[in-house]
């Protein structure tokens, strides 16, 4: 089970930091996906880090502006999100796959990012 938390309203140009927390699987055996979702569109993928953390992806949109990391120790992923802009805002979720750009295996529940003055 995954279980996102950290989301919130910030002001454009700001910074949130998510967090993905896995129970019941350790996440040390799987590449961690960020994706998300913004009202009336599709979800599409954020970002992604594979199990040793030496390869990571970015989408256009977001590259220079967030960073994606985990602690495997804590059985934990991170989105640190920088300058912030309205167009980021959605659902975001994380996601667990085999390694980057294989098929999601498990989903978590997402949480709410807001990017408004």
């Amino acid at each position: 089970q995954l279980v996102e938390s950290g989301g919130g309203l910030v002001q454009p140009g700001g910074s949130l930091k998510i967090s993905c927390q896995a129970s019941g699987e350790r996440l040390l055996f799987y590449a961690i996906n960020w994706f998300r979702q913004a009202p009336g569109k599709e979800r599409e993928g954020v970002s992604c880090i594979n199990q040793s953390t030496r390869f990571t992806s970015y989408a256009d949109s977001v590259k220079g502006r967030f960073t994606i990391s985990r602690d495997n120790a804590n059985n934990s992923g991170y989105l640190q999100m920088d300058s912030l802009k309205p167009e980021d805002t959605g659902v975001y979720y994380c996601a667990t796959s085999s390694y980057c750009d294989a098929p999601i295996d498990v989903w978590g529940q997402g949480t709410g990012v807001t990017v408004s003055s």
